[in-house]
């Protein structure tokens, strides 16, 4: 039965090569400066492009990036799960959806067009129009071009230019349209809020953009060095439930610091749900796969994939990962939050220490790892680099 979800699902379209993935990034980054509530999601067959791969040092996370999925088995979760969204959405759509993958746009209800030329153009504004979506933006994609705004309302018109990997967009045209999004995202705000955290299912419910403020640090930017501080001034061994934007080595080390006790997370397509259990022993296939290798000789990295790309959480329940092969165990991967926390927990009373890939640490060939838990061989908040 189809439900109507009163929070706007932006859809961002346009042919390949047109930044898109760009002018997402940096229509985020600009809300999020603005304290706008609202998510990213790049609605195709996942890549390993979240924000870490235009945050990261160029030349590593291309050899990072792991394109496509094996299988269309993603498109149905993510549906339900646009059609479910808890917060507003910003959904990036990628530049060749096939006829099945352009059924996502039924479940949003606004649009931005972003195209190199007239056909292009026409293209995606027919796309937009058969599927209902109220226009919010008409921008063409210059790449030597000059940025200006041609029209504000009622719709945003004008050039972005330079949109690269790496760069970020910029000019009046920009300006305008995150004007557009800041007033139909940011009214629903309050009352967004407080329902999420009168839902938090434990007594502790902590925000994290609060938490980061209260200590006079930048919620957008939370530092290895802070563990100390958030350990310290958060109760070990009690139920807790997490809520806003933060890296995975944060995720996981609370979700850590939190046992034997239950943790819980809020995720912007499911609410707040707790970690799936998973389960140490010999796996086999599954919907997450794991590829082992080693950093030292008592120093295992531990390198998680999804074949599918899209992961249904209800798959993952009592899924059963390698056990730890060393005492120091380092996890990469792109994976959502709650298998971060999963992992951390089933790992770290079974590892002397445990560190998490974060590739916005990286620097030239070298990925950054973040420890979360450690019985003392290295200190919680320690950066370690991986070859």
């Amino acid at each position: 039965m189809t439900t109507y979800n009163p929070l706007p699902a932006v859809a961002i379209g346009g042919p390949p090569h047109s930044g898109k993935s760009v002018l997402a990034y940096s229509l985020t980054r600009a809300l999020r400066a603005r304290d706008v509530p609202h998510y990213l999601l790049r609605a195709y067959p996942p890549d390993g492009e979240g924000d870490w791969f235009h945050e990261g040092e160029q030349d590593l996370v291309r050899h990072l990036r792991v394109k496509g999925a094996v299988s269309d088995r993603w498109l149905g979760p993510l549906r339900r799960d646009i059609a479910r969204r808890h917060l507003p959405l910003i959904v990036d759509m990628g530049g060749l959806p096939t006829r099945e993958q352009e059924s996502i746009l039924d479940e949003c209800t606004h649009g931005v067009l972003l195209t190199p030329s007239d056909e292009a153009r026409r293209e995606w504004a027919d796309r937009f129009a058969a599927h209902g979506l109220v226009l919010l933006a008409d921008l063409r994609s210059d790449l030597r071009g000059e940025d200006r705004l041609e029209a504000a309302e009622p719709v945003v018109r004008g050039v972005l230019a330079g949109l690269e990997r790496g760069s970020l967009a910029r000019g009046p045209a920009f300006d305008a349209l995150v004007g557009r999004l800041e007033a139909l995202f940011r009214p629903l705000a309050p009352d967004l809020y407080r329902r999420h955290m009168e839902a938090a299912p434990a007594e502790l419910a902590v925000d994290l953009e609060r938490l980061a403020r209260q200590r006079g640090r930048d919620p957008n930017r939370w530092l290895p060095g802070d563990l100390g501080w958030v350990l310290d001034y958060l109760p070990a061994k009690e139920p807790l439930a997490l809520y806003g934007r933060g890296p995975n080595w944060l995720y996981a080390a609370l979700a850590v610091h939190a046992l034997p006790a239950p943790f819980y997370l809020f995720d912007v397509r499911l609410g707040w749900t707790a970690p799936p259990a998973l389960r140490a022993g010999t796996p086999s296939s599954g919907p997450l796969q794991v590829r082992v290798g080693w950093e030292g000789p008592s120093v295992a990295r531990m390198e998680f994939s999804l074949p599918d790309a899209y992961l249904d959480i209800t798959e993952m329940e009592g899924t059963v990962v390698p056990a730890p092969p060393a005492e120091g165990l380092i996890l990469s991967g792109k994976l959502p939050l709650y298998l971060w926390a999963a992992l951390a927990r089933l790992y770290a009373p079974r590892a002397a220490w445990l560190a998490v890939v974060q590739p916005q640490l990286s620097a030239q060939e070298t990925l950054g790892a973040v420890v979360v838990h450690s019985r003392g061989a290295l200190p919680v908040g320690a950066v370690v680099g991986v070859g």
